[in-house]
């Protein structure tokens, strides 16, 4: 789907507020109400918009501590692979994984209360599947989290 320049507005101020009100989006806009809705709605057929969802504050429900996972592998078959997708999907502290490129194989973002719960968590994915080299990094201050991509 090629994005206009209403399309990308629209975006923006989505990102920003999913919850504001179909006619303060298209005035903010500066559409029709019936506009931007249709806009919106092929926004989301084409999954431009995968989905809407409510930002919590980790802190707020006592996750808080973030650690990053790197994880080096000499396994790159497909079992393992899927295998390994299988671990981290199902534990629910485990908040993003990424394959990368370079000398680490992935890397994991998690969200616990403590430092004990992460050593469990810890515990728990080296017990289920094998890994060549794991080392995990406490994030002592958050910079710059934005959820916001930049259309």
């Amino acid at each position: 789907m090629k994005l206009d320049d209403t399309d990308k507005a629209l975006l923006r101020e989505l990102q920003q507020d999913a919850s504001q009100a179909m006619e303060r989006l298209a005035k903010k806009v500066g559409i029709s109400k019936t506009a931007a809705w249709n806009r919106v709605q092929k926004l989301q057929q084409h999954k431009v918009i995968q989905r809407q969802v409510v930002i919590v504050d980790p802190q707020s429900i006592g996750l808080n501590e973030t650690f990053f996972i790197a994880i080096k592998t000499n396994e790159h078959k497909k079992e393992w692979l899927q295998k390994f997708n299988k671990v981290m999907q199902s534990l629910p502290a485990i908040v993003e994984v990424h394959r990368l490129a370079g000398d680490i194989d992935y890397l994991v973002k998690v969200q616990v209360e403590s430092t004990r719960e992460f050593d469990e968590l810890y515990k728990a994915i080296v017990a289920k599947i094998e890994l060549y080299s794991v080392t995990s990094s406490l994030s002592m201050e958050v910079l710059k989290n934005n959820t916001a991509l930049p259309v």
